[in-house]
């Protein structure tokens, strides 16, 4: 059994994540200070005595009594809405609370893991996205905040263990989906869903070609898991291959729904990338990561939960 601290734990991925821990034996401190999670999110883990959570900003200093075998960093607006209202916010935990997550993970001679983001890669001109492209990011844009600050803390979670010898791993994620996504998240998975339950025209930026690789939040706790035992110590991308355009995932979600969606169209936001997909081989070679759950499985769960979420 092992002790593992994870920041951002009561948010999306986090959620999920503290729940796998904590099935597979694990001791779990949720450090969250519920800018965008959800203590509903982990209630059923509330009464657990493997599980204890506690709200902290680690954008402040953080003291955790007793040993850590693990520090992961999940914490971090994520969805254009959010990073954009929460910019410095953003910023500050990229920077100052991944430093406070390294200094932790050192005193408590812990292996540290943070989650990046295939946002590091911009909008790119090399496709799919290997870990050696260096991507194309303006730094800034409107999504500068959140795509420097994933950028940054990158530089300092290697510069750091370069430095000081800390143990260290990095994880650069592709648009996960599944339940415990916000109703009001802004990502496109629960914007077209809840648009779709709800009757409305389902909202399409561009011409609805740009594409993107979604990825069942259950394959990307496996992809993070695998990292964190990997001896790599990164950058490592963890996503699903499978290429989607915005308007094939409509189509998919009306296909679930038993009715054609209607579209409404709007510009494409500045610095907007036209194509996502990882190339995953790495992840593949260091420890068998193959996506399990395809896009048209992996979407009835996650509009079940919306359904419940929105009362309908």
């Amino acid at each position: 059994m092992t002790r593992i601290l994870v920041s951002g734990g009561a948010g999306f991925v986090g959620s999920h994540l503290c729940r796998r821990l904590v099935e597979r034996g694990d001791r779990v401190v949720c450090v969250d200070n519920l800018c965008t999670g959800d203590l509903a999110n982990v209630a059923d883990l509330a009464d657990d005595p493997a599980f204890t959570f506690v709200r902290h900003d680690v954008t402040e200093p953080l003291a955790v009594d007793g040993p850590l075998d693990a520090v992961l960093h999940l914490a971090s607006p994520a969805s254009p809405v959010d990073y954009q209202k929460l910019a410095l916010e953003t910023l500050a935990v990229g920077s100052f609370g991944t430093k406070h997550l390294l200094d932790l993970a050192a005193a408590k001679g812990a292996r540290f893991l943070m989650t990046s983001t295939s946002e590091v890669y911009g909008d790119p001109e090399e496709h799919p996205q290997p870990e050696t492209y260096w991507g194309r990011v303006n730094p800034i844009g409107p999504r500068a905040c959140y795509d420097e600050a994933k950028r940054f803390a990158e530089a300092l979670t290697t510069t750091t263990h370069r430095v000081r010898g800390t143990d260290i791993r990095i994880v650069r994620l592709f648009n996960t989906y599944g339940p415990a996504m916000r109703v009001d998240d802004g990502r496109v998975v629960p914007n077209f869903i809840c648009q779709a339950l709800r009757g409305a025209p389902l909202t399409v930026y561009g011409d609805g070609l740009q594409t993107r690789s979604f990825c069942y939040v259950s394959d990307t706790v496996t992809g993070i898991l695998g990292v964190l035992a990997s001896p790599y110590e990164g950058p490592v991308n963890i996503g699903n291959p499978r290429e989607f355009t915005m308007l094939e995932l409509a189509e998919a979600i009306g296909a679930i729904l038993g009715r054609r969606p209607q579209l409404r169209r709007q510009p494409l936001p500045q610095d907007d990338p036209k194509v996502r997909r990882p190339d995953i081989k790495k992840a593949h070679r260091l420890f068998g990561f193959d996506p399990r759950v395809p896009l048209e499985e992996g979407l009835v769960p996650t509009i079940a939960y919306f359904r419940r979420a929105l009362g309908l």
